[in-house]
């Protein structure tokens, strides 16, 4: 029996309605729990559209209120030290100074690199990785997605970047820099290489 899936859909809404709710939130004119609001009215949207169309396996964490990418580095907590995050969550204001750069007291620092993801237009945040890297469970979004799309009745399939592409995808300001290292170290620094457990997805 065939089944039908996608790799995701698009996030921003039929009216834009995600731009507009970023760039109040960034203005001050609409709080972090009306910007999440937002952001659960357009996944819900996106996965009662996808389920009336047909769709058999429907794609969750594939919304992004910024960059796919940039979620990634935040679920792994590679957040770069001048952002000022000291572990555990990385909330919305870590999260978007490292999107967009932030400028308030105690922080004045720019945005990360970007740069086109392959041959398209679309540009993604660029993760900067230093050596002896480590990985970190830091926020529960894949996670919390999956929980919404099954209470949903959603029969969904979380959309991952993997650790391998992940590493690929970043470059480090150290030019002794190892990227094959960093994976190993920062998936199982107790471990040894070679012995690092079952194999992970790219």
């Amino acid at each position: 029996m065939a089944l039908a899936t996608n790799l995701g859909y698009p996030r921003i809404g039929p009216d834009r309605e995600l731009k507009r709710a970023t760039e109040a939130y960034w203005r001050g004119e609409l709080g972090a729990d009306e910007l999440l609001g937002t952001g659960e009215r357009l996944r819900q949207l996106a996965w009662t559209v996808q389920r009336d169309a047909g769709i058999d396996i429907i794609p969750c964490n594939d919304f992004s209120y910024y960059d796919q990418v940039l979620d990634a580095v935040a679920m792994v907590g590679a957040v770069p030290s001048r952002y000022g995050w000291n572990g555990g969550g990385v909330g919305l204001d870590t999260y978007f100074a490292m999107a967009r750069g932030a400028q308030r007291e105690g922080l004045d620092v720019g945005a990360m690199e970007m740069t086109k993801w392959f041959d398209t237009n679309y540009h993604y945040i660029v993760p900067e990785l230093v050596p002896g890297q480590v990985f970190s469970l830091s926020t529960m979004k894949a996670v919390e997605e999956l929980g919404d799309a099954k209470e949903a009745g959603v029969n969904a399939k979380p959309v991952l970047i993997g650790p391998v592409s992940l590493i690929l995808l970043g470059k480090s300001r150290e030019s002794a820099f190892d990227s094959l290292a960093a994976l190993l170290d920062g998936i199982c620094p107790t471990v040894k290489r070679g012995n690092c457990g079952s194999a992970v997805p790219a």
